[in-house]
């Protein structure tokens, strides 16, 4: 094993044994967030040479439902509940050595062209091994996108010493009933595991119709509403 590899699985093994970790499972229509990609993405490009993905999109969404869940984006210090009131953003990142996660930070006053900007920044850093200590270390939450590689759905381990980390997952057509209608639609699978110790069902559930609502109508990520 590698350095690296040997200190991700001591890592990740402290997490089940520390945690007592639990996850919840929703889906969101894509609908939306596919045409307002479409329809922005090659004006950002020319304006700003960045590629405007879903991950922006994802890391704003959930940057605003952690501000109101503030134990989604807590930690545990001994007896004590640390609440954090900014998010640094963990992205996980699949590189030849193995997964890291470089944190953006202060997400909360960013906005999706420059979260884009800074996780395109990471992740060729990641990719060339350029990576440093301080580009790891003090994230908030983190959000692991699996679907890039075809994941239907899965529970990510949590990464300490955070309470909480998002599994993002494939886009599928599926049959859904939409005003009493069934209809075609590009629908994506989340996942939310979470310490409960710390964050109990009704926040968790919280937290999902939250991101749910920002992703199936990402304007109101414009108007903060």
């Amino acid at each position: 094993m590698t350095r690296l590899r040997s200190r991700i699985a001591e890592r990740l093994k402290e997490s089940q044994n520390t945690n007592a970790s639990l996850s919840q499972f929703s889906e969101v229509d894509m609908t939306n967030l596919i045409n307002f990609r479409s329809k922005y993405k090659d004006a950002v490009m020319k304006k700003y040479g960045v590629k405007l993905g879903y991950m922006g999109v994802f890391v704003a969404a959930c940057t605003k439902t952690l501000l109101n869940v503030p134990s989604a984006n807590a930690r545990i210090d001994g007896n004590s509940i640390t609440y954090n009131d900014y998010v640094d953003m963990s992205v996980a990142v699949a590189t030849p050595t193995g997964l890291v996660t470089p944190v953006v930070r202060n997400t909360e006053s960013l906005n999706i062209v420059q979260i884009e900007s800074e996780i395109a920044r990471l992740g060729e850093k990641a990719r060339n091994n350029k990576l440093a200590m301080e580009d790891l270390v003090g994230g908030t939450f983190t959000i692991s996108n699996g679907g890039i590689f075809g994941s239907m759905m899965g529970t990510p381990i949590i990464n300490l010493p955070q309470s909480a980390i998002l599994g993002m997952h494939t886009i599928q057509k599926r049959a859904v009933v939409v005003n009493d209608k069934i209809e075609i639609r590009p629908m994506m699978y989340l996942t939310l595991s979470y310490d409960h110790r710390i964050i109990d069902g009704r926040e968790a559930t919280m937290f999902l119709v939250g991101l749910r609502n920002l992703l199936e109508d990402p304007s109101r990520l414009l108007l903060d509403v």
